[in-house]
Order: C-alpha cells, then sequence, then structure tokens
C-alpha cells in the first residue's frame, strides 16, 4: 500500500484502472444497505466514491455511515471509468483513513439558507461547488491578465499601499496616521506610481488591492477590491483603446478555453462571452446623452451615468462598448482635454453586456505640466502634494495613456454572478468586515 501516489482529483482521469489515494473532505454522502457513496473534494475537483462493507469491513463502514460531512480523510481505491460522472471517473474504496472526524453538524448543510446567512460562514462557504467554480475562474482570469501582458512586453510594479497623494477623489479615502508624517492614505489606484514607471519602462502593469471608502450598498461595489492598472508610453486614446480589447479579448477566450466545466456547473449562457472579439463598439459621451433622452431617461449633457444608463446603452449592442470623451468637469484631473473640444477629456469606460456595466476605466493622461497644474487646483487639490507627479512632466514628458480594471467586476461579467460579493474570496462591503 505505501507505493499508492497520492493523487488529485483533477488528475484522477489519467488513472483509470490503478489504485491511487486522495486526501480531502466529504461534502455528501448516502447509505444504502451494504454500500454508501462518498461525495468527496480535495480542492482540485470532485468525484464519487463507492464504500462497500464486504471490502472494508464492519469497522470502518460504521465510521463511514456516521462520518459528518465535512469530516476529512485519506481515502485509497481503484479508479474506474464512469460516464455517467461529470469528470467520467468513479473510484471504489479499498481502504479508509479518518484524518478528522466532526463532532458537530456542518452549519450550512441547508440548502436553504440565504445568502447573508452564507456570507457570515463565508469561510465555509468557500467549500461549496459553486464557489469552487467561480473561484476556478476568477483564478484564470488573474492568470490570462498577466499573461496577456508579459506576452506584450510588459513589466509589472508593485505600487505602494499607502500613499500621500489623491488618485480620484478626496471623498473616497480611508486615512490614517503616519507616525510623524501625517496623515495618508489606503491606496484608491496604482495609477500615478505606474505613470512614473511607465517613463522608466515603457509598458507596465500592476495587480493588487484598492480601497475605496464610498458609502454604496449596490451588488457591484466593494469598499476592498483587486485592480489590474496598465501604463503605456508614448500612447494615445486610440491605442488605449486597443490595448483593452485585445485584453478583455484575451482573457474571455482564456476563460472559454479552460473552464468550461466551470462554466457549465454555473449555467452560464455563453452567447455574449463568444462574440467579446475585437473590435468592440464606440460611441461618446455625447451621443449617449442623446439616445438615453430619446429612450425616455431624465438626463441632461453634463450629468453622470448611473447603473441603469450604462446598462441601457450596453445592452443596444452585441459586444462590449466603449463610452468615451466625457465632460472634464466630473472626471479625474490628469486626463488630457481633446484638442477638438476641451470641455471634454481623451477618456473612455467600457461596458460589459447583460447589466453588468463598467468593468474599464482609462484615459490618456495630461503630459504638459502647466496644464497639469491648472486641473490639479480645478479639482481643489494641495498641488504641493503632486511635487514628484509634476517632475514626470519636467523630465522627458511624453504622451502617454493608461486603464484600470476591476477584477471583481469582470469576474461577476463573465461568471455571469447577479452579486459582487460571490466574485471574491472574502468581501469588505459597507457592513460586513467578517469573516
Amino acid at each position: 500500500m505505501s507505493e499508492i501516489t497520492w493523487v488529485y482529483i483533477k488528475n484522477l482521469a489519467q488513472h483509470i484502472g490503478t489504485k491511487v489515494e486522495i486526501r480531502g473532505w466529504i461534502r455528501n454522502k448516502r447509505s444504502s444497505g451494504k454500500l454508501a457513496f462518498l461525495q468527496l473534494r480535495d480542492g482540485s475537483g470532485f468525484v464519487q466514491a463507492v464504500a462497500e462493507l464486504a471490502v472494508l469491513g464492519e469497522e470502518t463502514f460504521k465510521i463511514i455511515k456516521t462520518i459528518k460531512i465535512e469530516s476529512s480523510f485519506i481515502i485509497r481505491g481503484t479508479v474506474n471509468k464512469d460516464e455517467r460522472a461529470p469528470n467520467g471517473v468513479e473510484l471504489a474504496v479499498e481502504y479508509f483513513q479518518p484524518v478528522h472526524l466532526n463532532t458537530d453538524d456542518y452549519p450550512i448543510a441547508n440548502k436553504d439558507h440565504n445568502v447573508d446567512f452564507l456570507m457570515g460562514y463565508r469561510h465555509l462557504w468557500l467549500r461549496s461547488k459553486r464557489q469552487f467554480h467561480i473561484m476556478t475562474i476568477r483564478n484564470r482570469i488573474i492568470r490570462a491578465i498577466r499573461d496577456f501582458y508579459f506576452k506584450e512586453g510588459f513589466k509589472q510594479i508593485d505600487n505602494p499601499i499607502f500613499t500621500g497623494s489623491v488618485g480620484e477623489s478626496a471623498g473616497n479615502l480611508f486615512s490614517l496616521d503616519y507616525y510623524d508624517y501625517g496623515k495618508v492614505y489606503l491606496a484608491q489606484t496604482g495609477q500615478l506610481y505606474l505613470e512614473a514607471a511607465a517613463q522608466a519602462y515603457g509598458k507596465v502593469f500592476d495587480f493588487g488591492p484598492t480601497f475605496r471608502a464610498e458609502k454604496s450598498k449596490t451588488r457591484r461595489h466593494l469598499i476592498e477590491f483587486w485592480m489590474n492598472d496598465t501604463e503605456m508610453a508614448f500612447f494615445h486614446h486610440d491605442d488605449n483603446l486597443k490595448l483593452q480589447e485585445q485584453l478583455v479579448s484575451y482573457v474571455v477566450q482564456s476563460v472559454l478555453e479552460n473552464c468550461k466545466e466551470d462554466l457549465a456547473a454555473l449555467e452560464r449562457d455563453l452567447t455574449f462571452l463568444e462574440r467579446v472579439k475585437p473590435p468592440f463598439h464606440r460611441i461618446t459621451y455625447t451621443e449617449c446623452i442623446e439616445r438615453l433622452k430619446k429612450d425616455g431617461f431624465s438626463i441632461e449633457w453634463g450629468d453622470d451615468f448611473g447603473a441603469q444608463e450604462e446598462i441601457h446603452i450596453a445592452n443596444l449592442y452585441d459586444r462590449p462598448v466603449f463610452v468615451e470623451k466625457f465632460p472634464r468637469a466630473f472626471k479625474a484631473f490628469y486626463m488630457q482635454p481633446d484638442p477638438e473640444n476641451p470641455k471634454v477629456v481623451l477618456c473612455a469606460d467600457l461596458l460589459a453586456n447583460e447589466g453588468y456595466g463598467e468593468i474599464i476605466g482609462g484615459s490618456e493622461r495630461i503630459w504638459d505640466k502647466d496644464l497639469l497644474i491648472e486641473r490639479i487646483k480645478e479639482s481643489g487639490l494641495n498641488v504641493e502634494e503632486y511635487k514628484w507627479y509634476l517632475e514626470l512632466r519636467e523630465y522627458g514628458s511624453v504622451p502617454h495613456s493608461g486603464f484600470g480594471i476591476g477584477l471583481e467586476r469582470t469576474v461577476c461579467w463573465i461568471c455571469g454572478l447577479q452579486h459582487i460579493r460571490e466574485a471574491i474570496p472574502f468581501a469588505r462591503t459597507l457592513y460586513r468586515v467578517y469573516p
């Protein structure tokens, strides 16, 4: 028995007809007379195992019949082909060793629990099949994003989480005391630092947690979430949009190719995802306002979009759509004004179909120092706090552009989730920091 190989469930199909060992947890079971059917998981996948009294003996079989859900084990047995099983195999148990026998009933075994209850047990809910498939897709998206950038010659930059500079809006920052320095903030974007790195290395990206003290309770908002920011030297607005198209298409195609079983388990309709290929549609903010008014929305030029406006515009198209050239009045200070119309800036939000709204925001950046100072003042910010950022415009300043893509919103869209709280292992929302 000592020569039997420990195998992960996801690889069992490669071992049909051989004896293997698996180590994991019992997610469900049922027994009938002298047979017990065990639903097993090990973090890599799921499989059914069949335990027989005649093979295991009365003492071991009694343990199996009385064992509680999510007890841990080591099992050895033969892998048999089973066309009816999702992964095409079943395990015939020949040896069963408990590792930890739970004494209490599993608190979330009841299938009728609501989502709020389950979020209170998120540390256990992550073990469920649905969450396994969501996190598998999330992992694939992360991998695809990084693969894309490395393939395109980008360098990854790890930006600070503590920052003394405001990147978006001072009204949604978490502040804290930083020794004798005074107030610092949890980063709401890595963009400003990436701009410095772009002038050192040309094409750069980051991938890390960001924080927004935004008192929003919608299904699309988190307080702490993961963001991929990207900056490119010598890229103009159009170059920026083309790169975003390529990235999003690459990510979606990677999920479609590598996560077929996960998407099927989530019952995801792939109709729109299969259309996610360049070029994406483009519409200006001004054209959007005209269309929204025509379709009965109460909105005027200069108003920002809400979720319903974004959804309406996105659903007019068969694939993601860029809404570009928003009014400078409500956009960030660093966005380059449109030379043909200085009232708007060279920016774009990428809207996903099916009601998921904005997943990317980006722009061409201001690279003229005097104009940047003007915009910092317009935004009510302290010019002195941006001394280092302004110095980037003093030494070899060049046109440059960038964007940020929200990981959890992308996971929501690709998985077809109704709420963003399932798109991250441990959600931090307005009223939740536990567990």
